[in-house]
């Protein structure tokens, strides 16, 4: 079993602290985000920053589904998303850049072995990479609109 990861990075034309209060800002700034992916989006607590508690689907491909509950954290620029059920983890990092920010998103995952494993680590990346750029043009837009 190897660790696949997919990692997405965009510019945005935003103060950095405004860009992380929106990465943080699960109420309102998230569902308007989110691509055709992700469905049954709900908060389940909280709803900024640490300690928010937050589930949907994310239909990654035709077959594959997961149910994701995130527990968020925040560790200076970084907000974190663990998956309570499974390995996933997602990392936002804004980073400040010239006038603006750019933010980073990174998921992974302990990803299966031998030839499924294989598999799993050349594709799924290409697709989720697919998914992170669209939801952070979104962002983009709506920080730069």
């Amino acid at each position: 079993m190897a660790l696949v990861s997919a990692t997405s990075t965009i510019l945005i034309n935003a103060n950095p602290d405004a860009v992380l209060a929106a990465v943080s800002d699960y109420t309102d700034v998230r569902p308007k985000i989110l691509p055709e992916q992700y469905s049954e989006y709900r908060v389940i607590s909280g709803g900024t920053g640490a300690g928010t508690v937050v589930a949907w689907r994310l239909q990654a491909t035709e077959s594959r589904v997961r149910d994701i509950q995130a527990e968020v954290d925040v560790a200076g620029k970084t907000v974190i998303e663990k998956d309570a059920n499974s390995t996933l983890i997602t990392n936002w990092t804004v980073a400040p850049a010239g006038d603006g920010a750019t933010v980073t998103v990174r998921t992974s995952w302990t990803g299966a072995g031998g030839v499924k494993g294989f598999f799993e680590k050349t594709f799924a990346p290409i697709g989720l990479r697919k998914i992170q750029d669209e939801t952070l043009a979104n962002l983009k837009t709506l920080l730069e609109s």
